[in-house]
């Protein structure tokens, strides 16, 4: 019978060959999984037998992974500042480039105490407004998502994380839903030109909702609609903060100036990239 070190080296090999981007952490968290242990529990006990339902459990995940199946789709989660999110096939895996708006809000919003009124348009998985609610305990929030899909796994994972009596997730296009004026309201909308589906790699192509990924031939609709309606629903002085794709900044930071909000600043993520646009109604 092969032990967990033998199994997690030829699972390893395995995703190696399939040029898997990381391939002895994939095996190793899928071999977690399977086991259902901790990153220590395996260190601690790498030379202990598998079980042959665990090895077949953990066959199968690997066989999923070389198909390019991301390891955050296969386990069903993914953390994002540090708090766990179920995934759905309506809703994007949160990704660490993200965490860039929520460093924004927090740097144009520094007091944690304020009572805010906060608007996620998109949600998903509802990770942008969890993480801001985590943050500002006193805040309300409001989470709205064309999908039903999507705003189900967001009130799932809202309720989980303690939050679903500060949070509110409606169905619906942007706005169209949402009622009154907020002091933050965040997004982090579609943006890949259509025809960039055909270039990202499978990961995304084959397991994200295209619905969430592709805005138009030049990915600017879900912007122009948003900055659009934003100043309606900014109380003033309230801070609209936009993740944007590479490249993007120049384009958004024109629409929303010509919709009359005022660019702060473009954050960059750890790439270097301009990831958070922030905006101000003045």
């Amino acid at each position: 019978m092969s032990t967990l070190a033998a199994v997690l080296a030829q699972g390893t090999a395995r995703l190696k060959e399939a040029h898997i981007d990381q391939p002895q952490l994939d095996a190793r968290l899928l071999l977690q999984a399977a086991c259902n242990l901790t990153r220590s529990e395996l260190l601690l006990r790498e030379q202990e037998p598998v079980a042959v339902d665990q090895l077949l459990i953990f066959e199968s995940l690997i066989n999923r992974r070389c198909a390019r199946e991301p390891v955050a789709r296969i386990l069903g989660e993914r953390e994002f500042w540090g708090l766990p999110f179920k995934l759905s096939a309506a809703t994007l895996e949160p990704r660490p480039d993200s965490e860039t708006l929520i460093e924004a809000v927090l740097a144009a919003r520094p007091d944690r105490s304020a009572a805010l009124r906060i608007l996620d348009l998109g949600t998903g998985t509802g990770c942008l407004l969890g993480a801001l609610l985590h943050e500002y305990k006193h805040a309300q929030g409001c989470a709205v998502d064309l999908s039903p899909q999507a705003a189900q796994t967001a009130q799932a994972n809202l309720t989980a994380l303690g939050l679903a009596d500060r949070a509110q997730v409606l169905v619906g296009s942007w706005f169209e839903p949402a009622s009154g004026v907020f002091d933050v309201i965040i997004s982090n909308p579609p943006y890949l030109r259509d025809i960039e589906l055909q270039e990202v790699e499978p990961e995304v192509a084959r397991f994200d909702p295209t619905l969430a990924l592709t805005a138009g031939p030049d990915g600017l609709e879900a912007y122009r609609a948003i900055v659009a309606a934003a100043p309606a629903y900014l109380a003033d002085g309230g801070v609209l903060v936009l993740e944007l794709g590479r490249g993007q900044g120049p384009d958004v930071s024109q629409l929303a100036q010509a919709a009359g909000l005022l660019v702060k600043e473009i954050r960059e993520d750890l790439g270097g990239i301009g990831r958070a646009l922030v905006l101000v109604k003045s």
